[in-house]
């Protein structure tokens, strides 16, 4: 019987903790498909984030460190220096990277750091109850904006890919979606270009990766994802934002 299709190896065999629906699992087979079809998995270094994702060191079948909140891109950056030959890759959500993180992930990106970091934007506190996060939508409800983000009182979403994308630093960001197939493979050759670009030192690398929270939104997982398409993707346009390989450097 020919073979169509069969789980990457480097993802263990342990279950998965995300909630039906959540698109962690899909993004984790995506990063494990790209380095193992790479090469660099055996040799590869994780950082896992706080947050949702914070036993991502038990799925990936590569070294992982755990960081403190927000601090991967730090820790990230240390383990590159030390082992500059390594696939160095941070795995971090909305409220680890662009709140308590954000001073982390300017610097590396504008040091020009060579780590990837698969940065994952779901717009809201996902692990600790579904509090407003730095990427909530206007006049989205969460727990602590139960009348909706006010942007008046609480500012409007950050956009991390465009604000990224203006320093010298990056060498490749590109922000995609997992809610469908075709999307799912795009965002595959994202995450393996990331990579890529870094192993060959071209620089900072980041792929955001638009994700549902059906627990949290309130929603069944069809129309979380629904809701990423018709909600989060006009707020968050898909593309890429910068691409030193590409003619002109830069979308």
């Amino acid at each position: 019987m020919a073979v169509v299709f069969q789980k990457t190896r480097m993802l263990t065999d342990k279950p998965f903790h995300y909630c039906p629906g959540c698109t962690h699992g899909i993004i984790h087979r995506l990063a494990a498909e790209a380095m193992e079809e790479l090469g660099i998995g055996d040799t590869a270094i994780g950082v896992a984030p706080v947050g949702c994702a914070v036993f991502a060191y038990d799925y990936f079948n590569c070294d992982m460190m755990e960081a403190a909140h927000g601090r991967a891109p730090a820790v990230a950056t240390g383990i590159k220096r030390a082992h500059p030959d390594r696939a160095v890759f941070t795995y971090q959500g909305d409220g680890d990277l662009a709140s308590i993180g954000t001073a982390e992930i300017v610097h590396a990106a504008t040091r020009g750091e060579r780590i990837t970091v698969l940065f994952v934007n779901n717009a809201i506190y996902g692990m600790t109850g579904g509090q407003m996060a730095p990427t909530t939508l206007p006049g989205q409800v969460t727990t602590t904006s139960p009348y909706g983000r006010d942007v008046n009182h609480c500012g409007y979403p950050v956009r991390v890919s465009e604000m990224l994308s203006t320093l010298n630093g990056p060498a490749y960001i590109e922000r995609v979606s997992v809610h469908d197939v075709p999307h799912i493979r795009k965002a595959k050759a994202a995450i393996k270009k990331a990579f890529q670009l870094q192993m060959e030192g071209k620089g900072f690398t980041l792929v955001e990766i638009l994700s549902s929270c059906p627990t949290n939104w309130g929603k069944t997982p069809k129309e979380a994802l629904d809701w990423v398409v018709s909600d989060m993707m006009p707020n968050y346009p898909l593309g890429v934002y910068k691409d030193i390989t590409a003619e002109g450097g830069a979308k």
